[in-house]
């Protein structure tokens, strides 16, 4: 990520769920792409890692709305993406992105409804950014290329764009580092064109380009079929103060960050995060009772622990009441919960949350 500095620190100052898909039919004239096809790769699974260090700016039309996602490389042949995670977190006044890919991760490491500096002014008011990390063999390759234009996808499906390839006319959704530079300014990078035809060409014996890589994109949108947002349920939210302990049945299910089903960064949080015993008392300061009639609760494994998770009913028994506290709210998409923002945990990074943006890493579905 080294290559970001030199051109976005000046330049941003002027800015003010889906399944794994497998692409099964052959991407005509590129032989990366029907490589993966070949091989039935699926993409690898979003670890979300958010660092609350990173600074939260909305994108020009505001919180949550960004209009397209720009692909990355690193430039950094002996790196890799752990290396430049941590180099970025201690450089992010210079630049930093919202994700990570390479062959075999795809690591989100800053709120992606919240902008990144990584190609100056104006691209970083408008765009999710993400890097790969250079990759030293055949499968390692595909396999990025793979996770790189699902994640791609995923994330035009999470904000409800289309794909457009932006190289043509400087007016779409997928966008190179380089297309952004030739179009929009900010710097003179053309990552990851050269990235993508030196792998090609010495993997493959042909130069990958960023046309191929954009039918992979368009591949994974189709297959993923309606977007999870019209499928999110509404949930009525109640701040209360209870107690309950764990049931036995509990290995049936999933702890959650968010309500499952009503908000679309929901995902599951291992059980060792509250060290989980059948019998065990946990604290209740939350309720959200889903459109379908189905109860959630979200638990801590003490009164004061800062960590906060939510569990559905089946989970819990011998539910007590301590004192209700306060009056429920309605939320549809986004979560009503809140966290402490000195907590690893955050309950919520929604709009009509009074969270942080601190999260635990978690493995989305």
């Amino acid at each position: 990520m080294q290559k970001a500095i030199l051109t976005a620190v000046a330049a941003f100052g002027f800015a003010g769920i889906f399944g794994a898909t497998t692409v099964t039919a052959n991407a005509s004239s590129s032989k990366v792409n029907d490589y993966i096809a070949s091989q039935g790769y699926k993409p690898a699974k979003v670890t979300k890692s958010i660092w609350s260090g990173f600074p939260k700016y909305k994108y020009r039309h505001g919180k949550g709305k960004p209009e397209g996602v720009v692909i990355h490389e690193t430039a950094n042949p002996s790196s890799t993406i752990y290396n430049e995670i941590a180099y970025m977190k201690r450089n992010y006044n210079n630049a930093f992105v919202h994700s990570f890919v390479d062959a075999s991760n795809i690591i989100n490491i800053a709120n992606t409804d919240y902008l990144s500096w990584g190609v100056g002014y104006p691209g970083n008011a408008r765009f999710i950014q993400f890097e790969q990390v250079e990759v030293h063999s055949k499968s390692a390759f595909a396999h990025e290329i793979a996770n790189a234009s699902w994640y791609t996808a995923y994330l035009l499906k999470q904000y409800n764009l289309k794909p457009n390839d932006a190289a043509y006319d400087g007016k779409g959704t997928v966008w190179s580092h380089g297309s952004v530079a030739s179009h929009l300014g900010g710097s003179t990078h053309t990552d990851p064109v050269g990235y993508y035809a030196s792998a090609g060409k010495k993997y493959f014996g042909q130069k990958y380009t960023m046309a191929a890589f954009y039918k992979m994109v368009k591949k994974y949108y189709n297959a993923m079929g309606s977007t999870s947002h019209s499928k999110l349920m509404t949930a009525t939210y109640t701040t209360v103060d209870q107690k309950a302990k764990l049931s036995s049945k509990y290995t049936k299910y999933y702890l959650y960050n968010h309500v499952k089903g009503s908000n679309k960064n929901a995902t599951r949080q291992k059980w060792s995060k509250i060290t989980p015993k059948v019998g065990k008392t946990y604290y209740i300061d939350m309720t959200a009772k889903k459109s379908n009639g189905s109860m959630w609760y979200r638990i801590r494994p003490s009164k004061n622990s800062a960590k906060r998770y939510w569990v559905y009913s089946g989970n819990l028994t011998n539910i007590e009441d301590n004192a209700t506290t306060a009056t429920a709210t309605s939320a549809s998409a986004t979560s009503a919960s809140s966290s402490d923002s000195s907590s690893v945990v955050s309950s919520s990074v929604d709009s009509s949350s009074v969270s942080s943006d601190a999260t635990s890493t978690s493995t989305a579905n």
